[in-house]
């Protein structure tokens, strides 16, 4: 009986000690663009300036509510701090067809990539979405939001400021 719960210790902190968390890079996981080609993820870069990592979902209300929240100043934002917006749809092979529809239909401007195989998803240890990471210009994941509430977009925005400063963030 030891042996085994040595043995789930074991399993448990090395599956734990492989996923994403701060002052990690970006994992290396594969993700589909809209047009269907491949991305390596730990190919996102942003010319040394910061990167908003959004993990969401067509069926999920919240990430959609923050995704628009964030379109209505995007573009100001990108010209104050240079920031990028990466978003990534969990949606499976059975609902991912509905991406492009939302994209468009919204009118994101972002990057958006697809994670039909949640291999990122489970890379970056995200369960729950939405789910928003904040990116150095080096590639180090230097915080993390789960859920979205009104004014979340705002306090996302002061970090990306202070990031694009140099400056070191609260949590």
């Amino acid at each position: 009986m030891k042996k085994i719960a040595l043995s789930l210790l074991f399993l448990t902190t090395f599956s734990f000690a492989s996923l994403a968390g701060d002052g990690d890079k970006i994992p290396s996981a594969t993700v589909k663009k809209l047009d269907g080609s491949k991305v390596n993820s730990n190919t996102f870069s942003n010319n040394g300036k910061p990167i908003i990592i959004s993990f969401w979902a067509t069926w999920c209300k919240p990430c959609k509510k923050e995704l628009d929240a964030i379109a209505e100043n995007y573009p100001d934002w990108v010209k104050e701090t240079g920031v990028k917006l990466i978003a990534i749809s969990i949606d499976d092979a059975r609902s991912s067809g509905k991406v492009v529809t939302d994209v468009k239909t919204k009118g994101w401007e972002y990057e958006v990539y697809i994670d039909e195989n949640q291999d990122f998803k489970r890379a970056m240890n995200v369960n729950n979405v939405p789910h928003t990471f904040l990116v150095d210009g080096t590639g180090h994941i230097v915080w993390s939001h789960n859920s979205y509430s009104e004014g979340d977009d705002e306090k996302l925005y002061e970090n990306v400021k202070k990031l694009a400063k140099g400056e070191k963030l609260d949590h």
